[in-house]
């Protein structure tokens, strides 16, 4: 079981162990698991001294963003951008937080990429209770996932200045991408909004104002993202919807020229097989101009069919 402890005191922080970080009675105790096997479920029951609602949420394999009052505290779950994804992981993996009065427990399946900044925050001191630690938690996220949201909609706006049949495979890969990419981020920034947003409103003393502001900060941000991706997931549908318009548009116009040009050499394809059957008595056979005058005939019926199709607007 891969863990680590702070313990942030007058203006101080201290890497301690977990044992240590229990035993602590002042200051803040950030307690963090990075594991989710039987050990940590027995460390969480054993040690520290959990309830099974509470070991069960902070080591269950599927989890959804969502924020409970827990006795004096709060059980918060939290998605934010995984640092190495695996092949069939989702895209956003989960910090699971206890969080009361003086102390905090989390718990984390895979490494994510605002870990490193909340602990940066810790060991600077800047973070000195648990409202100050989940907000960071909240803030770092969101600042990582930006970035990423405004991405995917830089993309799809390259796809739709790029509209183009000769390029449809290419383009509607690259939409379903970024179609996918936001149906999965919007999946958890969604109810991550409502969590936020609940916990910023619950009751206690161990939440500060200042916290509280911070929180609605952080649940707004996450509703825009999630106002934004849903505008991409959509615009993303009408681009492959254009794209399919485009190829489909193009098949046609290829079918049209190719019964075009079919229609042309039906007549002569007919008047060739007439005038070479193995038969006698086929007009002019002997005469030396015959070629030269069946090839003036069906050049005359091709060009007079052809005119009949551009005068006929069959090419537009």
């Amino acid at each position: 079981m891969s863990h680590f402890a702070y313990h942030v005191d007058g203006g101080k922080a201290e890497k301690v162990s977990a044992e240590k970080a229990l035993a602590l009675k002042s200051g803040l105790v950030w307690i963090h698991l990075a594991t989710n096997d039987a050990e940590a479920q027995a460390w969480l029951a054993d040690k520290a001294g959990l309830g099974d609602y509470l070991v069960d949420a902070l080591t269950a394999t599927e989890t959804r963003p969502r924020c409970d009052a827990v006795g004096e505290g709060a059980y918060v779950n939290l998605r934010g951008r995984i640092a190495e994804r695996g092949k069939g992981d989702d895209a956003l993996g989960s910090v699971r937080i206890w969080a009361k009065a003086g102390r905090v427990i989390s718990v984390t399946r895979t490494q994510l990429v605002a870990m490193e900044q909340v602990i940066a925050a810790v060991e600077s001191a800047a973070v000195d209770d648990p409202g100050d630690l989940i907000t960071e938690f909240a803030v770092a996220i969101t600042e990582d996932l930006d970035p990423e949201v405004s991405d995917l909609g830089d993309q799809l706006d390259d796809c739709e200045a790029e509209l183009d049949a000769d390029r449809v495979f290419q383009l509607r890969r690259k939409v379903t991408q970024v179609r996918v990419a936001a149906i999965q981020y919007r999946r958890f920034l969604a109810p991550q909004r409502a969590a936020l947003d609940k916990l910023a409103a619950l009751p206690g003393d161990w939440l500060e104002d200042d916290d509280r502001l911070h929180l609605a900060a952080a649940a707004d941000r996450a509703a825009r993202m999630a106002e934004e991706l849903e505008a991409i997931r959509e615009r993303s549908a009408l681009t492959h919807e254009a794209l399919t318009d485009l190829r489909a548009e193009q098949l046609d116009q290829r079918s049209l020229v190719i019964a075009v040009v079919a229609m042309v050499f039906l007549p002569l394809t007919f008047i060739t097989g007439l005038l070479g059957m193995n038969v006698k008595g086929i007009p002019y056979a002997d005469q030396p101009w015959a070629f030269d005058g069946v090839m003036a005939v069906c050049a005359v019926l091709a060009a007079g069919i052809t005119i009949y199709f551009v005068r006929r607007h069959w090419f537009r």
